[in-house]
């Protein structure tokens, strides 16, 4: 195969040293599946990245491997870095997936759709810079669970602006043809969302063999089993490339404020009438978002992501924290003072 098929680019190239290049289509801590001309190779990090890199070879990544034997000497430059917070108190960055043109973000039409979780995830691809992709799956049920599709559609749309929303269903093939031309022959998408959305039969369909394994959703809230237990790249039949990742229960941000505005424009919109021109909209006098009829959960979920870039940015600026930890040490105590005088 010629590396092109799999996503190499002019970008890559110039990059391009000693060795043989290739593509991580499979990580497993230090067990990695690389794709090269002459075919799959399983390859493992050598000492030099392990010590001296500050890129760990993600799904998707471009690498070189030694002429020799199967090592990676070295991660090439990513166009597109998909990422998350590290799960627990760490303020460390979990790279996802890496060189991804298009992000489907995946939601089940049943109990699983959250607007507020969609906005999570198109911050995600903003940050990114994937093009961001969401596919309303189970698109078959809206008769039986007594829902408005179009209704839905257009709400979806509302909330996700510049994003392209395909209602389907994997399970009958609906519209899986119009998700294919999303992507492009050497291009690579990434399917993101919670467990039990369909992302494994959506592989599945789309490679036309039953490769991935798949298991039925809870009767009592429609949440499912990872059946998807790690990061995949496949290539599919028209040429282009999918990775199949795992459903993430937990998804915080790493990202900047940037990413987090572009999603909620109105608010920014909005604020140029505020009173006061560092109004925080939580309650100031003359605040044009709060006085705006604003969907007040939309409202509160920008406020929540705001307050975790601010946790990221403290947790980097060792001094900006201690100024921080500082200032609530001092009102904490101002309130205990009150309490006793009172």
């Amino acid at each position: 195969m010629r590396l092109e098929q799999f996503g190499w680019s002019d970008f890559f190239a110039q990059q391009r040293a000693v060795g043989v290049p290739a593509r991580v289509a499979a990580a497993s801590h230090e067990q990695m599946v690389v794709w090269t001309e002459g075919g799959e190779v399983h390859a493992k990090p050598s000492g030099a990245l392990r010590y001296g890199s500050p890129l760990w070879p993600a799904v998707g990544d471009w690498v070189m491997l030694r002429e020799d034997k199967p090592l990676i000497e070295r991660v090439l430059e990513r166009r597109t870095t998909l990422s998350r917070r590290q799960p627990g108190r760490a303020a460390s960055e979990q790279v996802l997936a890496a060189n991804v043109d298009v992000l489907f973000i995946v939601s089940g039409l049943d109990r699983d759709y959250n607007p507020r979780r969609l906005e999570r995830f198109l911050v995600l691809a903003r940050e990114s810079g994937a093009r961001p992709v969401i596919l309303l799956n189970k698109a078959d049920l809206a008769v039986e669970l007594g829902f408005d599709l179009e209704e839905v559609v257009e709400r979806t749309r509302a909330l996700a602006r510049e994003a392209t929303v395909l209602p389907l269903s994997a399970m009958t093939d609906s519209s899986l043809g119009t998700l294919v031309a999303e992507v492009a022959p050497g291009e690579t998408a990434a399917m993101i969302g919670s467990s039990g959305v369909g992302k494994s039969t959506i592989l599945n369909r789309l490679l036309g063999t039953w490769l991935q394994l798949t298991s039925a959703v809870r009767a009592g809230d429609d949440r499912g089993r990872h059946t998807t237990t790690a990061r995949e790249l496949f290539m599919l039949p028209g040429g282009s490339l999918l990775i199949d990742m795992p459903g993430l229960r937990e998804v915080q941000l790493w990202a900047g404020e940037e990413a987090v505005d572009a999603g909620f424009r109105e608010i920014q919109e909005l604020a140029a009438s505020c009173r006061f021109r560092d109004c925080r909209h939580l309650g100031e006098p003359g605040c044009a978002v709060m006085s705006s009829g604003l969907d007040a959960t939309r409202l509160a979920n920008y406020h929540k992501m705001r307050r975790e870039l601010e946790f990221l940015e403290r947790k980097s600026d060792p001094e900006l924290e201690r100024q921080t930890r500082a200032k609530w040490k001092a009102i904490h105590k101002a309130q205990r003072h009150s309490k006793r005088d009172w």
